[in-house]
């Protein structure tokens, strides 16, 4: 896929960087992030309805996701001053779909994909250039202490309860995310003390997770949910068993391709056009668009109109971490979900 050059530059740019270490940040950097303040300050106005009697997205999400389509047009007006109009109806469809889907109201590594693709877009139309790719990691998929694309997606997760897409999340790493893990080892490769195994060490991850996004990401997790991650995240486990960051990054890599790039669950819901061409081969005609599931191929026992190898995820509900948080909440007391005060739930 040509279109992950952009993303093999930024993993070098990233190499050895800190979250907490100063990077030049263009004109256009700065406006890329005040429009994701302005996606988070729209959730902060649209809060979740009482929907107390489910454990699943909140339809607020509608709302918030009806806001964001409404913005989109002047957002991309404003930073594609120079370009034809067509360009800012590409850019769109990619924007708005980085926040989740607004039929299932789940978010999983398909739309964090669309977010991705909304910066490439960008890079192709050369608002971002390459000397941009350190500020553009650090600033949107960093740690705790910025409120980016990762704390924005933290937010709504938590606010609307979105699901995990699919069965069982990103395949793995965690409920929702892949690149932060991606960047994440990239940022440590050739460290010359931390190993992939120091994620179990807790005084470690706590240390450095203002640092490292990818002990960000591991505090995270530990900060919701509770045993160990050899049974909420056995990948992630399985990986820490790896030398060196190096194979790290390079598995990651390869994965992403796989997993990711290379699954049909996943790409069957991309969007292409004049700025990222489809390179692939010839598409079957669309069915009902006001079939809650179109789009997803369904395998069924009989091998028929599914996918090789393929369960169907769609009729898999998955409640979100927050909110089972919340309802074990009710049962006893404990910290209230929030930031730091989140209090671990059992891995069930």
């Amino acid at each position: 896929m040509t279109s992950f050059r952009p993303v093999q530059k930024a993993i070098l740019a990233v190499v050895g960087v800190k979250l907490t270490d100063e990077c030049a940040q263009s004109h256009e950097i700065a406006a890329i992030v005040a429009v994701l303040d302005r996606v988070e300050a729209l959730a902060k106005e649209t809060p979740p309805v009482d929907n107390m009697a489910s454990r699943f997205g909140n339809p607020a999400f509608k709302t918030f996701y009806d806001k964001v389509q409404q913005v989109a047009p002047q957002i991309h007006e404003s930073l594609l001053a120079q370009q034809p109009v067509e360009a800012a109806v590409e850019l769109s469809g990619y924007f708005c779909e980085s926040w989740g889907n607004r039929t299932r109201i789940d978010y999983g590594s398909g739309m964090e994909l669309n977010f991705l693709c909304w910066l490439i877009c960008l890079e192709q139309l050369g608002i971002i250039r390459e000397s941009d790719h350190a500020a553009l990691v650090i600033k949107y998929f960093g740690g705790a202490d910025f409120r980016r694309y990762i704390q924005v997606m933290r937010t709504l997760q938590s606010t609307y309860w979105l699901e995990p897409a699919g069965s069982h999340g990103v395949w793995g790493l965690d409920d929702y995310h892949f690149l932060p893990f991606l960047f994440g080892s990239a940022q440590l490769k050739g460290h010359k003390y931390l190993r992939p195994k120091s994620i179990h060490d807790n005084e470690v991850v706590e240390e450095f997770s203002k640092d490292y996004m990818y002990f960000g990401c591991i505090q995270f997790i530990n900060s919701v949910k509770t045993a160990s991650l050899r049974w909420h995240s056995p990948m992630l486990d399985d990986i820490s068993a790896v030398k060196t960051w190096d194979k790290v990054n390079q598995g990651m890599i390869k994965m992403y391709h796989a997993e990711v790039l290379g699954k049909l669950p996943v790409m069957q819901h991309m969007l292409f056009g004049s700025i990222l061409a489809y390179e692939g081969p010839v598409a079957s005609p669309p069915t009902d668009e006001n079939d809650e599931h179109h789009g997803h191929v369904h395998s069924h026992a009989d091998g028929s109109g599914g996918h090789a190898g393929w369960h169907d995820p769609c009729g898999i509900a998955i409640p979100s971490v927050f909110a089972v948080a919340a309802e074990a909440q009710k049962r006893q007391e404990g910290a209230k979900l929030g930031g730091p005060g989140i209090r671990p739930v059992p891995f069930d």
